[in-house]
């Protein structure tokens, strides 16, 4: 049987979303944090986090696909400045949690846990660990963006 490199790339996908808790389909790359459907922040949309600056709930029939993941919007508002600019608007790290990713882990969040920093949506696994990435975000931002690079192939 021949191994394409596609096939090796969605099985690594999956391997790596199953160990985050989420299952994968063959076109959901692996450094995002998705939902077996590729339902990217839980359904939370991405734009209300800059824009209201708290956590709003997208709905699901106003949505934008963007590199293998679907990301819901309170508004049809949120999701055209999404579509202008989606870089802008996506959680660093893929979505997976910040404070995890400096320990080398890419970890599950809770979508209302979050900070945005100088223009970029940070995410954390629940409010205890959202607590402590808050006590030295600029060094705990240098420390993941070092490690980030090589922890998103895996």
């Amino acid at each position: 049987m021949e191994v394409t490199r596609r096939s090796l790339l969605a099985a690594a996908g999956v391997a790596v979303l199953i160990a985050s808790g989420a299952s994968a389909s063959a076109e959901t790359p692996k450094q995002l944090n998705v939902d077996a459907s590729g339902l990217a922040l839980y359904g939370y949309d991405p734009v209300a986090y800059f824009i209201d600056g708290k956590p709003v709930i997208g709905n699901a029939g106003i949505t934008a696909a963007h590199e293998g993941a679907t990301y819901r919007f309170a508004n049809a508002s949120n999701r055209d400045a999404f579509a202008k600019d989606p870089a802008r608007y996506l959680p660093a790290y893929g979505g997976f949690c910040a404070y995890g990713v400096t320990q080398g882990y890419k970890v599950k969040v809770d979508p209302t846990v979050f900070k945005v920093v100088e223009g970029r949506l940070y995410l954390n696994y629940n409010a205890e660990v959202g607590e402590k990435w808050s006590s030295d975000i600029p060094g705990y931002i240098a420390k993941a963006e070092k490690i980030w690079p090589e922890l998103s192939r895996q």
